[in-house]
């Protein structure tokens, strides 16, 4: 593949999965600058991966898999300087005036989740099927069932105590 062809193919899927990968950043991420750093990894992954492609599975899957995965692992390695530092995620949120509470809450409890889980929350945001994301995260989709299951109980235990 030349360098034009790859250059071309990557600019067409990030134009096309911008908000995909967002969405993904803003799961894995505190503040803006986390979310640039991590964003611009994502896309590095990308651009390196686009010889690999070989359509055995969707676009969408397959830059999925990427964002997730360098997403854990780069969060897997920021996690530790954020331990270290004695910060969590109330003391780092950025918030607005614009910023929808709701939302807000839902990535908090997002970012609580272990890294299948928080991967598994954002695949249902996205409408995936089960097989899909068993496939994408290489767990089984009675196991996908199962652990979907637990997280929306945990969501539904953790609203509720957010309004008492």
């Amino acid at each position: 593949m030349t360098d034009k062809a790859q250059n071309e193919i990557f600019k067409e899927w990030l134009d096309s999965y911008k908000a995909l990968l967002f969405k993904i950043v803003r799961a894995y991420t505190f503040t803006e600058d986390e979310r640039d750093d991590l964003f611009q990894e994502i896309s590095i992954q990308i651009w390196r991966s686009i010889p690999n492609f070989r359509n055995e599975s969707t676009v969408t899957t397959w830059i999925y898999r990427i964002a997730l995965n360098t997403s854990i692992k780069w969060r897997s390695k920021e996690q530790k300087v954020i331990i270290g530092n004695g910060l969590n995620y109330q003391m780092v949120m950025t918030k607005t005036d614009e910023t929808d509470e709701r939302v807000e809450w839902l990535y908090e409890q997002i970012s609580k989740l272990n890294e299948i889980d928080r991967s598994l929350c954002l695949l249902l945001l996205d409408d995936f099927s089960y097989k899909e994301m068993g496939d994408m995260l290489g767990i089984t989709e009675g196991n996908v069932a199962v652990k979907i299951h637990r997280i929306k109980k945990y969501f539904t235990e953790q609203s509720k105590n957010n309004l008492t």
